[in-house]
């Protein structure tokens, strides 16, 4: 299982990934954080990224969080 902290960045103009050091990202979104819009988003967004389910991913830590920790 690989675990990564996760700074997220909702409401941008474009979905990236940078990666800002070893099990580090910073995810910018373009969904809003309400409703869980932007965890949806991100959970989709790491999956694409990590070529694994979208199911296979959690939020650990910080689920109502701007840092969040995944762990797959």
């Amino acid at each position: 299982m690989a675990e990564y902290l996760v700074t997220v960045k909702p409401g941008t103009s474009q979905e990236k990934i940078i990666e800002t050091g070893p099990g580090e990202l910073t995810v910018y979104l373009r969904a809003k954080p309400h409703d869980g819009e932007a965890n949806t988003a991100l959970l989709k967004i790491l999956a694409k990224h990590f070529d694994v389910p979208k199911t296979s991913i959690q939020i650990k830590r910080g689920a109502k969080s701007h840092t969040k920790t995944i762990e797959f």
